[in-house]
């Protein structure tokens, strides 16, 4: 009797972590947030009849301002790249489409605001276009007359020309004090920045961020203003904000920063950034979820909505494959992007393998080539040939002086941590050698091969958790990728990336 009650009891356990784990996975017509997995924030979007485009912060990579297209909201695919010349960390960008042209605009730090243009958002983009006006994340809208602004942080605006490729001298005004914050809630500052507008039906809706893109779990926000003319007066919504994180014990952490966009069946739904709890290391990751209108007109989320859970999908999509298998192709620009040098000249794709000239004295002054991963848990790996004055390898990166990494000269394996050479290890392999990185909920281990398949681990271990904004600043992640400094030239072949969980 006793072992057929501890049967039960075991078959009622998996019966209900069964049951649990389905309720996490998305199913048919449904989607599991994020939609952007990984460091994508600040998203932007925009529709042009049933096409849909967003574009990111572009902050130190390069090529940057990757522009994705879809046609559900749910699956996106990167389809060109608005900047190729490093201006510095690149902000907020805001992209729309005026006319028959396709406008980015977008700040950089300490430079001010600058506008790329296109005829297509598939390109080409044009050099970008020093507007020479203060503040930053720069809203484009078209008032009821026609005439183009933009909207920027602390409540400012400007008047545009007509082409939209400069400000109309001393124009630049506030317009807009934003929502008071309750004095007992905990966020990193005021910071009224991220104005997004939007027309619905009568009203200019302003959403704008408030409370600080990082800092405590509680900081970040996203607060509504309405008026029935851009010049206002703005009036705030009475259920401010409408994004927030209220507890620590929550899936996603400083959530805001939202962009609304309406589908062509009149539906409203809004995309915000948030650092993932326990994994913040990610970067600030692009989420979507649903928005109403009440009927006094005010935006709210739907009662009961519970963004960690699977959601209805706003146009019947299915969750499709990670595009992660296209890693492989070397995509500079859409997948892969440089850290802050850009130099078409410098490598050379043809058949999966990429050729890369080696740059500078170290791995910090390599311009290491990154991807976003977005994954708790992932390996990758490549099989590096080089030339013998070469230094090459793989490396999980933050800025010049914090990264982890693994690589090898003509004689030795050596091991990265914490932005210096911490380890020399002796290798039979000369100048090929295949390398693995792990990492494993923030864990990194290394490994090395001769042949590709026999795998030795490294006898060292290494921890990234703390590699994220609130520690380092700069608002980056840690981004695995590829390196090549010293002399000569580097190829690396069969990439492989494979997530772990």
């Amino acid at each position: 009797m006793q072992t057929l009650k501890l049967g039960i009891s075991i078959l009622l356990t998996l019966l209900q972590f069964t049951v649990v784990s389905q309720q996490n996975k998305p199913r048919s017509g449904t989607f599991l947030n994020p939609i952007f997995a990984g460091d994508y924030p600040d998203p932007t979007i925009m529709r042009d009849g049933k096409d849909f485009y967003m574009t990111h912060s572009a902050f130190n990579y390069i090529p940057g301002l990757t522009v994705f297209h879809s046609t559900d909201l749910i699956n996106w695919e990167p389809i060109s790249y608005a900047i190729t010349s490093y201006l510095g960390s690149g902000w907020a960008p805001d992209i729309c489409k005026f006319g028959d042209k396709y406008y980015i605009y977008f700040t950089v730090a300490e430079k001010g605001n600058f506008v790329v243009f296109a005829n297509s958002p598939y390109g080409p983009w044009s050099n970008p276009i020093d507007l020479k006006v203060d503040w930053i994340d720069p809203c484009h809208v078209v008032d009821e007359n026609g005439q183009r602004w933009l909207f920027f942080s602390g409540g400012n605006r400007a008047k545009l020309t007509s082409d939209g490729l400069s400000v109309v001298p001393g124009t630049l005004e506030k317009v807009y004090d934003g929502w008071e914050i309750p004095q007992d809630w905990v966020y990193e500052g005021f910071a009224l920045e991220g104005p997004k507008i939007k027309k619905i039906g009568q009203y200019y809706y302003m959403l704008s961020a408030e409370g600080g893109t990082s800092g405590p779990p509680t900081s970040h926000m996203v607060v509504v203003a309405r008026s029935k003319s851009i010049n206002g007066p703005w009036e705030n919504a009475p259920n401010n904000p409408i994004i927030h994180t209220y507890q620590t014990s929550e899936k996603w952490w400083s959530k805001g920063h939202g962009s609304l966009i309406d589908l062509p069946d009149g539906s409203l739904w809004i995309f915000y950034h948030a650092y993932e709890n326990q994994f913040l290391s990610l970067g600030r990751q692009t989420l979507l979820e649903p928005i109403d209108l009440t009927h006094d007109g005010w935006l709210k989320v739907p009662d009961g909505l519970a963004v960690e859970k699977p959601l209805k999908s706003p146009m019947g999509g299915v969750n499709e494959a990670s595009g992660k298998a296209k890693l492989k192709e070397f995509r500079i620009g859409l997948d892969w992007r440089f850290y802050k040098e850009y130099d078409p000249a410098r490598t050379l794709v043809s058949n999966g393998v990429l050729t890369m000239k080696a740059r500078g004295k170290s791995l910090h002054e390599s311009a290491p080539l990154l991807f976003i991963s977005g994954d708790h848990s992932y390996e990758f790996s490549v099989e590096i040939e080089k030339d013998e004055s070469a230094v090459a390898g793989l490396t999980l990166f933050y800025n010049e002086a914090f990264y982890v990494g693994t690589g090898f000269d003509s004689q030795n394996r050596i091991r990265w941590r914490k932005g210096a050479e911490k380890g020399r290890f002796k290798h039979d392999g000369g100048n090929h050698l295949w390398l693995k990185i792990r990492s494993e909920k923030q864990i990194v281990t290394g490994y090395y091969s001769y042949d590709g398949k026999n795998w030795v681990k490294e006898t060292w271990g290494m921890d990234i958790t703390g590699y994220n904004h609130n520690t380092l600043y700069e608002f980056q992640s840690i981004l695995p990728g590829i390196f090549a400094y010293g002399n000569g030239n580097v190829k690396f072949m069969n990439f492989s990336y494979k997530k772990l969980e």
